[in-house]
């Protein structure tokens, strides 16, 4: 794998990630104690985070599609385990999620194998 395709599967997968942080602030803002129903879901078109989570959906699904035209899907598959990492640490920063033990040695297990699968080529 080179470090042009490398870049590009990370930033596919962090926008992925982003993509998944705005739509929980948007969530936290516009549905937070309320019902599901007509106004709620008004409200939520008016969101910027949803919006900016539906777009950087549009943006990441763009750039994985290069992705898999570049590379085996069996290499490049695996790479969106990078999003549970990055989300990990996101989460900690902007929600004050905790960052637990388990969270930890889940993190170790994925960096791991990300390694063995980028070093066995195609």
């Amino acid at each position: 794998m080179n470090l042009v395709n490398l870049g590009i599967i990370l930033c596919s997968v962090s926008l992925n990630t982003f993509a998944q942080l705005f739509l929980k602030k948007g969530a936290d803002s516009a549905l937070s104690g309320r019902s599901l129903n007509f106004e709620t879901l008004i409200m939520c078109i008016g969101n910027l985070y949803f919006w900016l989570g539906f777009a950087c959906y549009g943006v990441s699904i763009l750039s994985w599609i290069f992705v898999l035209s570049k590379m085996n899907v069996s290499l490049a598959y695996p790479f969106l385990s990078f999003g549970f990492i990055l989300s990990v640490f996101l989460a900690y920063f902007l929600f004050g999620e905790p960052i637990t033990l388990h969270k930890i040695f889940g993190i170790l297990f994925i960096c791991v194998g990300l390694m063995i699968l980028s070093l066995g080529g195609k």
